[in-house]
């Protein structure tokens, strides 16, 4: 199994920045919730509770609570788990333009959710940071 790129250079270059259609909203579970895995993007445990990651249509029908509607962009490259440098490159970059991320990275891409309004000035950023 290949374990991704490393060099910083040529992850900024290969980036690729995909946006997906779509709402997703950050979801803490209750109790007695079930979600079909499935319809879950991420999720993570944590001290107060379970986080999930869903389309903002399925948190919606399943009345669950969320406080922030972003969009989902994916950077096609491979990067290592162990790569230096790239969640920095790319989330300075955005907050430079005065957009929120939130990043999951996982064993293949970096998913980064953006405010809804900002997800075309966030592209733009992103291909932009990808062409110096």
């Amino acid at each position: 199994m290949r374990k991704g790129e490393t060099d910083i250079g040529i992850l900024l270059r290969s980036m690729n920045p995909v946006l997906h259609e779509g709402e997703y909203v950050f979801c803490p579970l209750g109790g007695n919730v079930n979600v079909d895995i499935r319809h879950v993007l991420g999720s993570f445990k944590e001290e107060e509770g379970i986080t999930i990651v869903v389309e903002k249509r399925l948190a919606n029908e399943m009345n669950l609570s969320y406080s922030f509607v972003s969009s989902w962009i994916t950077l096609q490259v491979h990067s290592s788990l162990e790569a230096v440098g790239l969640t920095a490159a790319f989330s300075t970059a955005l907050s430079d333009a005065g957009i929120s991320c939130n990043v999951i990275a996982a064993f293949y891409h970096d998913h980064i959710f953006v405010p809804v309004n900002d997800k075309l000035r966030a592209m733009e950023t992103l291909i932009r940071l990808s062409q110096c």
